[in-house]
């Protein structure tokens, strides 16, 4: 099946690709308007931009929303993670931030809410999760977002998810976890 991704993230869509085969995950259009991210969970978020997408193009689509919850912020930064800086902050601001507002060693969660809309009404919703701990500093040149300091608890090694190879991150990660799941739904074979 082919599917469009709705979002305007490099680093999701590559990622996307690669976990979703055997499906074929196209971009996003440049002509398609993605709803604002104003909903209260993830789930909201991404169920929003697959339906847009979906309507908008005639075919299937899917849209995710992810981020991280710090367990010492009450779950902030959550559904407003890409933007826990400040409307147009960087990767590195937002981290920079979490770095000074949570203590080294608390807990964390990655949370990835991905929804599958076809024209025909059709809609799946699952939602991956990765817990974690706080790295004192940030390590590694892989990944993005917050994986600097994101020190997985499926590892015992001391590694961020941003020291991780992509395919020992993707076994792991909560939108590895996600992908998966929805691949289930959708009836396609484990990768």
């Amino acid at each position: 099946m082919r599917l469009v991704l709705a979002t305007r993230n490099a680093h999701k869509a590559r990622e996307f690709a690669q976990l979703l085969a055997p499906h074929a995950v196209d971009p996003l259009p440049a002509g398609v308007r993605l709803p604002p991210e104003t909903g209260e969970t993830f789930e909201d978020n991404a169920l929003a931009k697959a339906r847009t997408a979906a309507a908008a193009l005639g075919r299937p689509a899917i849209g995710d929303d992810s981020g991280i919850a710090a367990d010492a912020l009450g779950g902030a930064p959550g559904v407003r993670s890409a933007r826990f800086a400040g409307e147009h902050a960087t990767d590195a601001e937002n981290l920079a931030k979490l770095l000074r507002e949570a203590p080294p060693g608390s807990a964390l969660a990655y949370v990835c809410a991905l929804a599958y809309a076809d024209p025909d009404g059709r809609e799946e919703l699952v939602v991956g999760r990765c817990t974690g701990r706080l790295a004192g500093e940030p390590r590694g040149t892989g990944g993005f977002g917050y994986d600097p300091a994101f020190l997985p608890d499926d590892l015992d090694d001391g590694r961020t998810m941003a020291e991780l190879a992509a395919a020992e991150k993707d076994a792991i990660s909560h939108r590895g976890r996600a992908a998966r799941a929805l691949l289930e739904r959708l009836g396609a074979p484990r990768s």
